[in-house]
């Protein structure tokens, strides 16, 4: 069963997906923190491997924080096609690094996407950088998962979306519960990605071929 016509072609305008257009913009007020916090932690901010930490960590900050200053309407450009296509296009094993806004610490892995065109396609290029977008943010897994599924649903306006993403959480590995060898996966569905069956079954079959989801 498709989805209903008018609801999924309410929208495909880039611009209503809600941008986040700020980021790090004082690298040195960062790096004073940054000093402030290893002075807290008992070191000696003066000694020869430290020095020029806070700056070199203010830099990294920006840089794995630089989706604040991206927005899809960047991702995309110009490079949504009028396309008389209407099978499942997929893009599968997109790497994928995040930070955790609980603890501060990375989580990684991979993000499947597929999608059924109606009327529009989108460069393939494109669907990883839109991946970018939302997970070089402070991020949950949770919502980088919707975030990625709203944003082709709302430009492409296609028959339906799905996004599975993998990862592992360095906040359960590290610290916690120390469980080196727990995986997270969270789908999002849209359309007939969620409206029928045999559609979410095509698509979690194709991303099983290596044994990424069970």
């Amino acid at each position: 069963m498709k989805a209903d016509a008018g609801r999924r072609r309410a929208s495909h305008d880039i611009k209503d997906v809600p941008p986040v257009d700020h980021g790090l913009e004082d690298e040195d007020a960062y790096a004073t923190l940054v000093r402030e916090q290893i002075e807290l932690l008992g070191e000696d901010v003066t000694r020869g491997g430290l020095v020029r930490t806070p700056e070199r960590v203010a830099r990294s900050m920006r840089w794995l924080t630089r989706g604040y200053g991206l927005t899809v309407e960047d991702a995309i450009g110009n490079a949504v096609f009028e396309e008389d296509h209407h099978n499942m296009v997929v893009v599968k094993d997109i790497e994928m690094y995040s930070m955790c806004e609980h603890h501060l610490l990375p989580f990684f892995g991979k993000v499947h996407v597929a999608y059924i065109p109606n009327g529009r396609i989108i460069g393939l290029s494109k669907i990883p950088r839109i991946v970018d977008v939302f997970a070089r943010r402070l991020q949950v897994q949770e919502r980088l998962t919707e975030e990625i599924a709203h944003a082709l649903w709302t430009v492409l306006g296609p028959e339906g979306v799905g996004v599975i993403c993998e990862a592992y959480h360095l906040c359960m590995m590290m610290r916690g519960v120390e469980k080196q060898n727990s995986k997270t996966i969270t789908s999002a569905m849209r359309g007939v990605f969620l409206e029928d069956n045999r559609t979410r079954d095509e698509f979690l079959r194709l991303c099983s071929i290596n044994g990424i989801v069970g």
